[in-house]
């Protein structure tokens, strides 16, 4: 540190790809806060539940961050793993203690918030900018000011004091969802807008991350913010909430799913507009020829695209058959679907656009069509193309599964994702389409005696433990956001 300022040398950011080797990622472990979540504000605050958080942490979430370390960081875990796992305090997972992890590969957004929290001009705006978005009082406003980085880190985003009692403001439980607050386009970094009040100490928390980090400096011209209707403070309550004129975008919703394309989700979450805006803005500055938008249905059953479908390998994708062809079939064969009135909120539309033919769009019919056209012409895969359906595509499994995150699944390379150990008849699915099946745990210890290692590992789905985790309606996608892909 050198005149209040945290040194650290640049990190390459490039992902062009959704299954491409995972080399770095952004996490942020469940923290203090999750704890807070109380059943009158759950749904307030996105939470869809509560949970009891040491469960969530030792029994599940560290299990991912093991995972993640071994594939990523394997020097920070191999042959410790019997030591990490004997300590109850879980001071190895924790930013605030000596013991810490410390990975640049595998890093805790808490992490770096502390860190441009040592410079003071930085903290100073940053508690300015944090008071007046949770509308507090002067003396906490001056109270903040006296928390060392590392302890302040952890109140701005848990909303509580050390005491663990005391709470400040609203919690960030979904905090925990780091795919949502932005997303890599090769070597650019798309901004999230939340659509949601209760995420808007995320948007700002990540916001002075991207923009101050050392990790980011040669990439401050590459950060991409989604403007709003230029004349939104002018409208009318009404006419700014419509998904014509108001501008709001989530990570879950955006997948660079090849070097030159990219897919954007037009949900619940995130609008029309907004995706006008970033195909706007990513076909201007030459990152992609081809952007595809999925209309979803703005249900929280579905919420961003990637609780419908999320690639496996190249040739390989897990999606909900009622949104595929699958369940157009189905509907086709019922009377009742020519008869009674079309309900447009189910609908499922997908256009295609390319730069400098963004009047001209493709409509692709169905969501495997899509996906077949990917593997095939944007991936070059020459395999034949394979669907994994959540459930099995066995009713009523299908949609109860894609509700625990079945379709929500982390590449860590071609072939190999985590995914939740709940949902077995996705799990069934994989296993009879070809793939190992493993609990996270006996996987760990493979590796940790030799027997097996990330480099060697294909064709595998790793079930992580997901009793409390399933709760929060994210799943390892969710909580991940890519920094370093290798090129497919």
């Amino acid at each position: 540190m050198k005149n209040g300022k945290y040194h650290t040398p640049t990190t390459k950011i490039s992902v062009s790809s959704e299954i491409g080797t995972l080399r770095r990622l952004l996490i942020h472990s469940p923290d203090r806060g999750l704890g807070k979540v109380v059943p009158s504000k759950a749904q307030d605050w996105l939470f869809e539940d509560i949970v009891h958080l040491d469960t969530m942490r030792k029994d599940e979430y560290d299990y991912y961050v093991k995972l993640l370390l071994y594939f990523l960081d394997p020097a920070k875990i191999q042959g410790k793993l019997a030591e990490i796992n004997a300590n109850s305090e879980r001071s190895f997972f924790k930013p605030d203690q000596p013991d810490y992890y410390h990975s640049d590969a595998v890093i805790d957004i808490q992490r770096l918030l502390a860190e441009i929290l040592q410079d003071e001009v930085i903290r100073t705006k940053l508690i300015a900018g944090i008071c007046a978005v949770e509308q507090t009082s002067f003396q906490i406003h001056t109270r903040l000011s006296t928390y060392e980085p590392v302890e302040l880190a952890e109140i701005l985003i848990s909303g509580s004091l050390p005491d663990d009692k005391t709470m400040l403001f609203a919690p960030l439980p979904n905090f925990i969802f780091t795919r949502d607050i932005g997303i890599i386009i090769n070597d650019h970094i798309l901004l999230n807008k939340p659509a949601k009040q209760a995420r808007t100490r995320e948007a700002l928390l990540s916001q002075y991350i991207f923009f101050y980090h050392p990790i980011f400096a040669s990439y401050r011209g590459n950060i991409i913010e989604i403007p709003d209707n230029e004349h939104h403070f002018l409208l009318p309550d009404a006419e700014v909430n419509r998904d014509y004129t108001r501008s709001t975008l989530e990570g879950g919703d955006v997948m660079m799913i090849s070097p030159r394309h990219l897919l954007i989700g037009c949900s619940e979450r995130t609008t029309l507009y907004a995706a006008q805006q970033v195909m706007q803005l990513v076909f201007k500055k030459g990152l992609v020829d081809t952007v595809t938008i999925l209309k979803i249905p703005k249900k929280r059953d579905y919420m961003h695209i990637d609780t419908i479908f999320t690639q496996v390998k190249k040739n390989v994708w897990v999606l909900l058959a009622s949104l595929g062809r699958v369940g157009d079939e189905a509907k086709k064969r019922d009377a009742m679907h020519f008869f009674a009135p079309k309900d447009l909120s189910e609908d499922l539309r997908i256009l295609q656009f390319y730069k400098g033919l963004e009047h001209k769009p493709i409509e692709i019919e169905n969501l495997e069509d899509l996906l077949t056209d990917i593997s095939r012409n944007d991936l070059g895969s020459t395999e034949p193309v394979q669907f994994i359906y959540s459930g099995n595509n066995e009713f009523p499994f299908g949609s109860r599964e894609q509700w625990t995150d079945s379709c929500n699944l982390l590449a860590l390379k071609d072939g190999v994702v985590i995914g939740y150990d709940r949902n077995d008849k996705t799990i069934e699915a994989f296993r009879q389409a070809g793939f190992d099946i493993v609990r996270a745990a006996d996987l760990l210890e493979r590796f940790e005696r030799h027997e097996s290692s990330p480099e060697t590992i294909e064709n595998t789905f790793i079930m992580l433990p997901s009793a409390e985790l399933s709760r929060a309606r994210g799943g390892s996608h969710c909580m991940s956001l890519p920094l370093l892909r290798d090129e497919l």
